[in-house]
């Protein structure tokens, strides 16, 4: 596809809207609507078998849901992926990692938004004050185990996309370190 003209219809501190006219390989042309959002980092905090997730109400769906600690930078700034998470897991948890891992790249929801995210395991944790922002006021965190994580997202207690997709690529990861050890 071919973009023809873009015009952006919306924008706040965390993301754009814009409407792009394109043209389709057999030649016609149409509009494609896009959320621009800018990239964002996911941790996983582990000890030994225990997870830690963070809750808070997520406002589009009207309910509380639990997930891992994650985010962007304000005011969509950039910043190293790496950095972020370490920023994320201390603001949103209070945790510090001694040790952070990638675990891989997620698309968001490619369909509608150019975000992408970047995946870590944090291990070797200290624990301290989170630093949340207004927005994070009302979040908890709680530690689970990987057998109650499961269960919750069997459940539909744990139905974050990113989150779901972060504990798969963990699955990943550990299969290749069995593998290589």
């Amino acid at each position: 596809m071919e973009t023809l003209a873009s015009r952006e219809v919306y924008a706040n501190p965390w993301m754009t809207v814009r409407e792009d006219v394109i043209r389709r390989p057999d030649g016609s042309t149409g509009i494609y609507g896009v959320i621009d959002k800018p990239t964002y980092a996911l941790v996983i905090p582990l000890d030994g078998d225990r997870l830690q997730l963070v809750e808070q109400f997520r406002y589009p769906l009207g309910m509380r849901r639990w997930e891992f600690p994650q985010g962007t930078a304000p005011e969509r700034a950039r910043l190293d992926p790496a950095a972020l998470a370490a920023r994320e897991l201390r603001e949103e948890t209070g945790l510090t990692a001694g040790r952070m891992v990638e675990l891989g790249l997620i698309d968001c929801a490619a369909g509608t938004s150019s975000q992408r995210g970047h995946a870590y395991l944090a291990t070797d944790l200290t624990v301290g004050e989170p630093e949340r922002e207004p927005e994070e006021q009302d979040m908890r965190t709680g530690w689970f185990t990987r057998a109650e994580f499961e269960d919750m997202a069997r459940r539909g207690e744990i139905t974050d996309a990113q989150s779901l997709a972060a504990y798969a690529l963990l699955l990943l990861h550990e299969r290749r370190e069995d593998h290589a050890g």
